[in-house]
């Protein structure tokens, strides 16, 4: 008997459409997986980032050694020397005096040529004597000690630019420029009594040294009216560079008396230079009895002398002592 033939295998038989669907099937599958290891997100954390933090850091105000040091250096890598500022190649000086002559001669700034065109253009000209600043010559020293003031009181208040500063007589803001430009705007206060030194402070000053946007609030007045300044704030900073020495004493105890609750308790403090003869004048320990009296409290004396501008100045420190 012839064996019987063995059993063929099967086909198996696969249709396009059925590999395109397993391949769809697949890559899904593989899509889902992948999608669901990289959506894990890890717990939530109430840390503190970068953005929630605010690191609070004082600037720096005045000139460090390190400071001193390299400008020492820049001017020995030059080969500076100090030299007669006399006629020379491009450079042509001029007295206040004659530059103002200038000015008047023709006729301000302009470079025009023809008659017409050399009318002044300026939306608020500027008086002569004020852009040849004859008022930096108002106060028998450098117009640079205004910055030794500046940095001394600062740095002897501890002020930060969210402070509150008041000037007794800011005069052509010789010292105030400083403090507006480091204070944040509308926080430096003024009462002045000349009106040409506010005149250089507004149309000058402030203008040159682009602080308009500070909005310092300067007041024309001579009777202590501090309730022009408003309320609803405290004073970190009240003070007075040599204005007390031209009042008369009962004039400077009235100013004192209405400037004690516009001061931060404690922490405020006020400043006054050269002397304090409206106090000891009172004789034995009257000026202490009297402080106490207000609120104040005599905080010491103190000196300044500066690193870079030949200045030296005195200084009394008071504090608001209760509230």
């Amino acid at each position: 008997m012839a064996p019987s033939p063995s059993p063929s295998p099967k086909t198996v038989v696969i249709t396009v459409p059925t590999l395109i669907l397993a391949v769809a099937g697949a890559v899904i599958f593989v899509f889902l997986l992948m999608s669901s290891s990289f959506s894990y997100s890890p717990p939530s954390c109430s840390c503190p980032t970068g953005s929630t933090v605010q690191t609070i850091r004082r600037q720096q105000i005045s000139a460090t050694p390190d400071d001193i040091r390299w400008l020492k250096s820049q001017i020995e890598v030059n080969g500076l020397h100090m030299q007669d500022n006399v006629l020379r190649k491009g450079i042509n000086p001029r007295t206040r005096a004659q530059q103002l002559q200038d000015l008047i001669q023709y006729k301000g700034i302009s470079h025009y040529e023809k008659e017409e065109e050399a009318k002044n253009h300026t939306s608020l000209p500027c008086p002569n004597e004020l852009l040849v600043e004859e008022h930096h010559s108002n106060y028998g020293e450098p117009w640079a000690g205004g910055r030794d003031v500046f940095e001394f009181l600062a740095e002897s208040s501890q002020l930060a630019p969210e402070s509150r500063v008041l000037e007794i007589g800011c005069g052509t803001l010789r010292v105030g420029l400083h403090f507006i430009d480091y204070l944040a705007p509308e926080h430096f206060h003024c009462l002045e009594r000349d009106e040409l030194s506010l005149m250089a402070a507004f149309r000058y000053e402030l203008p040159a040294h682009g602080l308009l946007q500070k909005r310092p609030l300067i007041v024309k007045g001579e009777a202590m009216e501090f309730e022009r300044f408003g309320s609803g704030f405290e004073y970190d900073l009240i003070y007075a560079s040599a204005v007390f020495l031209h009042m008369p004493d009962k004039l400077v105890w009235v100013g004192l008396e209405r400037l004690v609750g516009r001061l931060k308790p404690l922490d405020g403090r006020i400043f006054v230079s050269h002397n304090v003869k409206f106090c000891s004048r009172l004789g034995g320990d009257e000026c202490s009895k009297r402080l106490k009296s207000l609120g104040l409290e005599y905080m010491g004396k103190h000196t300044h002398d500066s690193l870079l501008f030949n200045h030296y100045e005195i200084w009394f420190e008071f504090r608001r002592s209760k509230l």
